[in-house]
């Protein structure tokens, strides 16, 4: 059963950095491209960033280009978000999600119970 645990979120004023971290079990790691989704209150789950298996293969949404990198640890079976000069357009939950989707469908895939990031001043 897959199972993904994140963690890290909080409260942050715009301009400040916080790093998420989602803890994988239940699969195989390794082999799976991993993925951050968003998801802002009213608003439908949005696409934040994807990393295939082997780090090569690294896509943003146009939003959080420049300010967020993705990365994983293979060896933890961790995914990593590091977000810098948060926006307050930044404050959702934030979701890992386990697999290969369309934007469209990232809804479908596996994900833990996320983490809530505020921005706010």
């Amino acid at each position: 059963e897959v199972h993904l645990m994140e963690s890290g979120g909080g409260l942050v004023l715009p301009g400040g950095s916080l790093k998420l971290s989602c803890v994988a079990s239940g699969f195989l790691f390794v082999s799976y491209n991993m993925n951050w989704v968003r998801q802002a209150p009213g608003k439908e789950l949005e696409w934040v960033s994807t990393i295939n298996s082997g780090s090569n293969r690294i896509y943003y949404a146009d939003s959080v280009k420049g300010r967020f990198t993705i990365s994983r640890d293979n060896d933890k079976n961790t995914l990593y978000l590091q977000m810098n000069n948060l926006k307050i357009e930044d404050t959702a939950v934030y979701y890992c999600a386990a697999g290969s989707a369309t934007k469209a469908q990232m809804s479908s895939l596996p994900r833990g119970q996320g983490t809530q990031v505020t921005v706010s001043s």
